[in-house]
């Protein structure tokens, strides 16, 4: 039986014109573009072009990173990230806008922060120009620096702690360290 020699490769050019791989619109708002594919059958290129221009949400409070559960990213500095959101292990210095530490996220190195929301742990140098909330699961150890302090009942800061977000005593700083402790 004679067969084309083309018959196998017009079977592989067929499906290649039907699917058209784009890709997945970003999970969650501002979490920034998506590292998975999807696969579109049937449609023509400009369909699936606006479908996807339209399935992703706009960013929202500027960029966000997220360190997933069984993450760990090491050795880095992060710059430009308005939010950092730890799930994973992360050891890097950063200055960011907000920063939030998952029960199970660990975070390890130096971070200056305007907002900090610990439910997991840091360890290592933390200024926290405003406001640093530890919660009961978390865990604060290191060099750290506060303009607010909130230690939910069962929190735990350790370490060389001050009032201020500047390492050193400001000249002529009248006002006085705010510690709240909130209770159960």
């Amino acid at each position: 039986m004679a067969m084309s020699p083309n018959f196998f490769n017009k079977r592989e050019t067929e499906l290649a014109a039907a699917r058209h791989v784009v890709p997945l619109p970003a999970q969650g708002a501002g979490y920034g573009a998506s590292s998975g594919t999807a696969t579109q059958q049937g449609t023509s290129p400009a369909n699936v072009a606006a479908s996807a221009s339209a399935a992703a949400p706009a960013p929202v409070g500027g960029s966000k990173l997220i360190v997933g559960p069984n993450i760990k990213l090491k050795g880095v500095e992060i710059t430009d990230c308005d939010t950092l959101v730890v799930e994973g292990l992360v050891e890097a210095t950063m200055d960011s806008r907000l920063m939030e530490i998952a029960e199970q996220g660990s975070f390890k190195g130096s971070a200056e922060i305007d907002i900090a929301e610990i439910h997991g742990q840091f360890d290592g140098n933390l200024t926290v120009r405003q406001k640093l909330v530890i919660y009961a699961t978390g865990k604060v150890t290191g060099k750290i620096r506060y303009g607010k302090l909130v230690i939910e009942e069962g929190g735990q800061l350790s370490g060389d702690i001050q009032f201020g977000a500047s390492p050193g005593p400001r000249a002529g700083n009248a006002e006085k360290p705010t510690l709240t402790v909130a209770g159960r």
